[in-house]
């Protein structure tokens, strides 16, 4: 089993991946050994990431201020308000400002979590857990996108990156989630 997961990972990786996600895992992965290919591929494929760790860095632990942001102002952070949204709050509000967006990240999860634990119907707690599962998957893959920790895939930050088609996803996600919720104070159960 084992020999057969190597051998499909190692045809994914060579004939399905395009060379842009080749490069991106050997960037994310340290594969490239040549340090001018490396140094190119970041250039390229890596630019966003290497400017958003550049820009979180010169945020310091109280930022430049609110549009004060050299990277973020200066348009060297492509994405900033949508993909890259941490990275201009880690330049603008420094270390504080990310701090404070993870605590109330972490409040609103563990609010939910408090929500899908007191509900009666099994359907309700799977649903609620679902729905906490998406948003903690989303929040990890941006914020550890943005940092460099992950390869860049355009995940949105939820509630907090701008883009429509993901707001309204989760907001329907979370609006079912509090209509099921109403239903159980509704029932007096």
């Amino acid at each position: 089993v084992s020999t057969l997961f190597s051998l499909s990972v190692n045809f994914v990786y060579e004939k399905v991946f395009e060379q842009r996600h080749r490069d991106r895992f050997a960037l994310w992965l340290g594969l490239e050994k040549d340090e001018k290919k490396l140094e190119e591929i970041r250039k390229t494929i890596g630019y966003n990431t290497y400017q958003s760790e550049k820009a979180i860095e010169s945020g310091g632990f109280f930022g430049k201020g609110f549009l004060e942001g050299t990277r973020t102002k200066g348009d060297f952070v492509p994405e900033q308000h949508t993909d890259y949204i941490f990275s201009s709050v880690g330049e603008e509000w420094g270390f504080l400002g990310t701090a404070m967006v993870i605590l109330l990240f972490t409040f609103f999860f563990l609010r939910l979590i408090h929500i899908a634990e007191r509900q009666k119907s099994d359907f309700s707690r799977m649903y609620g857990y679902g729905v906490i599962s998406i948003l903690v998957f989303h929040y990890f893959i941006n914020i550890g996108m943005v940092i460099g920790l992950l390869p860049t895939i355009g995940v949105p930050l939820p509630f907090f990156s701008y883009g429509g088609s993901g707001l309204i996803f989760f907001t329907m996600l979370l609006f079912i989630f509090l209509k099921l919720d109403s239903n159980r104070l509704k029932d007096g159960i």
